[in-house]
């Protein structure tokens, strides 16, 4: 299992892979977003509100679920830290 954290601007970003699915949290003030993809890496990432919550979009593009991820949390997307392991994520 692989386990990587980065911090900036007061914004916490956790990725983790699960039994079933790669996974970005993101965490500021309070408010949370998550980036879901399968274990395998090749399907879509889903934009979810937590880390276990309902799918709210789905994207082909890590840049296009980072922006959604950065709405949720009312930043822009440059200030969302990636840890170096999910660099990778998207199609």
């Amino acid at each position: 299992m692989t386990d990587a954290t980065a911090t900036s601007e007061g914004i916490t970003a956790r990725y983790e892979e699960t039994e079933t699915e790669r996974l970005l949290t993101f965490e500021r003030d309070g408010a949370t977003a998550a980036v879901a993809q399968n274990l395998e890496g090749y399907a879509m990432l889903k934009v979810r509100p937590t880390a276990d919550g309902d799918e709210l979009e789905r994207y082909y593009g890590f840049d296009m679920a980072l922006d959604h991820a950065a709405e949720l949390l009312g930043v822009a997307p440059h200030d969302l830290p990636v840890p170096d392991a999910a660099d990778d994520m998207g199609m």
